[in-house]
């Protein structure tokens, strides 16, 4: 059973689609975190962190270049439709987010840890975020990357998670993790997380 398929059933869901928000400051990794789910090439072998996954866009670049608005990725399973909104950080686009955040089953928000001069902006963006309407009565799992571990100057995740406050959520299952998206390193452990947090929220 791959992993939509026990997500779906963990869910309560058939043919229907998840929703996944993936969120943070421009430059941060998100777009490079969502590749490691598409196949890694034309012949049909996937990403690592699934064997059943079928990306239904069929065009992939190898350079990412920072998204303007939003991308929307869809992966598909035998019986669940996957869609994850890579949206936009740039400062001029991050007012589209709350468009999205009422149809969202959860959150992925991704933070550059090597760039310590704006983490005090992405914490306002998370604050923005987690007392929006749609989203503060709501217990959805959030799921923390404290992305660019490779990076000299990197910032921990315990660090990161004291910059942002993480302990004041009190109303939302989270968890954070350490990554470094270009070599995937991380990612696995998020998912596993978030698909362990749905399951348990279900039962």
């Amino acid at each position: 059973m791959g992993l939509l398929d026990k997500l779906s059933g963990w869910l309560g869901l058939r043919k229907k689609e998840v929703n996944v928000l993936c969120l943070g400051l421009d430059n941060s990794g998100k777009t490079t975190i969502i590749n490691h789910l598409k196949p890694t090439n034309p012949t049909g072998s996937f990403g690592p962190l699934s064997e059943d996954w079928k990306h239904v866009s069929q065009t992939q670049t190898q350079d990412i270049v920072p998204t303007i608005g939003f991308n929307i990725e869809k992966f598909k399973s035998s019986s669940l439709s996957f869609t994850v909104f890579d949206m936009s950080g740039q400062s001029r686009y991050r007012n589209l987010w709350e468009h999205y955040y009422k149809e969202s089953h959860a959150i992925i928000f991704v933070i550059d840890s090597g760039d310590q001069l704006r983490m005090v902006v992405a914490k306002e963006e998370l604050d923005n975020l987690l007392s929006h309407q749609d989203i503060r009565s709501r217990r959805m799992p959030v799921l923390f990357f404290a992305n660019k571990m490779d990076l000299r100057d990197a910032l921990s995740s315990v660090k990161v998670s004291q910059l942002l406050c993480l302990e004041n959520i009190k109303d939302k299952p989270w968890h954070i993790c350490a990554s470094d998206a270009v070599k995937g390193e991380g990612i696995q452990e998020g998912v596993d997380w978030l698909q362990d947090h749905i399951k348990t929220m279900q039962t």
